[in-house]
């Protein structure tokens, strides 16, 4: 038995929302790991910071920006690939939180379009362009833990996150004897910049709710992810992998 290396040495990957927080630390280790990535965001701005920080890497990332709720920008990105796709991991998402009696049909058609359809948008447009003679496709699904047992404030948010559990468990009866595993991932309290920004006092008491007595690194779902998306994760589908520190227990 040997430890697990993972190699993406000719592996193409497309990551939504790649240019900033999980999806940035997604991005870099597949590009670590010798894989091409297609970068897609919403923002300009983050996705020359990105090209900034991943010059290095010369012809394995591509960028495009990208708003998952336009299927026409969806199109155009998928026709501006420079590869077929084997990987791809479906980060994109916003919040716009408030408590279900002070939230407003924008905050719920915001969040339901981006996280939700805008999934359903980049996942039924890049599905004829998977890499045909694969039998190791992956689709990658970024969840959360309210997704499974929903949170105060979050009723657009959570419901998308269970939708997308749903949509993830059905394209893996579908999609299975096509040569595609479709997962998801649930992460818990991650350190993000936003969150990092919050008050000392609040980071604790969110890490007092976790068994493990941390909050989460980006690092954490991207190691997660690279697994999933690895050889050895082959016979794992339609599968929802918790990376929370037990918060759900």
């Amino acid at each position: 038995m040997t430890n697990i290396n993972f190699d993406f040495k000719n592996k193409n990957a497309i990551v939504t929302g790649g240019a900033a927080g999980i999806g940035f630390q997604i991005t870099q280790k597949f590009l670590e790991a010798g894989g091409n990535v297609s970068i897609w965001d919403y923002s300009e701005q983050a996705l020359q910071t990105a090209k900034t920080e991943f010059a290095k890497y010369g012809a394995q990332v591509h960028v495009a920006q990208v708003d998952v709720t336009n299927r026409e920008s969806v199109a155009k990105a998928a026709s501006s690939l420079p590869w077929a796709v084997d990987i791809l991991v479906n980060n994109a998402g916003i919040t716009r939180d408030k408590s279900f009696a002070k939230m407003g049909p924008e905050d719920w058609d915001a969040v339901i379009s981006t996280n939700l359809t805008g999934l359903f948008n980049v996942t039924k447009t890049l599905l004829e362009k998977f890499n045909a003679s694969s039998n190791h496709k992956r689709i990658i699904n970024i969840s959360s833990v309210v997704g499974l047992y929903g949170n105060f404030g979050q009723t657009n948010y959570a419901a998308a996150k269970a939708g997308v559990i749903g949509m993830t468990k059905t394209w893996g009866k579908e999609l299975g004897r096509k040569g595609f595993t479709s997962n998801a991932i649930a992460p818990g309290f991650i350190m993000t910049a936003m969150t990092k920004a919050m008050p000392k006092e609040v980071l604790e008491g969110m890490a007092a709710k976790v068994p493990v007595t941390r909050l989460g690194e980006t690092e954490d779902i991207a190691n997660a992810c690279l697994f999933l998306a690895s050889e050895q994760a082959s016979y794992i589908n339609g599968t929802v992998l918790s990376v929370d520190g037990g918060i759900v227990l």
